[in-house]
């Protein structure tokens, strides 16, 4: 796992009427200060990536859909520099990913139905002075193949 990734698995209170979950609270450390939140949908195979931040981090956590999501460690004093992981997000697996700044970090949509991604940053955005850097999704310094084996 790369250096200071978290992952929190969600605890779903189910009754016959649906279910109810926390996603994040003040007393669990997931984000060191709340900055903003948001909400993005993406039809079935979309690429979102990639991107990093200088100064925030993220908390993702898809209650729709599923997406593969990949984060790799260009910080250069990590322990994990260089490091690509991959988690797999959404109904099929309830989880909150904690993407640190200076990881980069994309998506994509699994199956045939659209995924929805809600997401806190520890910062608000700055549409002035925006601290998000691209990388292309295909970058070959990353090599991540987004392609779905057949096994």
């Amino acid at each position: 796992m790369i250096e200071g990734v978290k992952v929190k698995q969600l605890t779903k209170y189910c009754d016959d009427r649906g279910f109810f979950a926390e996603l994040v609270r003040e007393d669990e450390a997931l984000l060191t200060r709340f900055g903003q939140a948001s909400i993005s949908m993406s039809y079935p195979g979309v690429i979102k990536a990639f991107h990093y931040h200088d100064y925030q981090d993220d908390l993702w956590f898809f209650p729709s859909g599923n997406a593969q999501v990949v984060l790799h460690d260009l910080r250069e004093h990590s322990k994990t520099k260089g490091a690509t992981d991959v988690y797999y997000m959404g109904v099929e697996n309830p989880i909150l990913l904690l993407i640190p700044k200076g990881v980069a970090h994309g998506y994509r949509v699994l199956g045939q139905q659209p995924a929805t991604i809600v997401y806190f940053t520890t910062e608000a955005y700055n549409r002035e002075n925006p601290d998000e850097k691209r990388i292309p999704w295909n970058d070959p310094s990353i090599g991540f193949d987004w392609k779905t084996e057949n096994r």
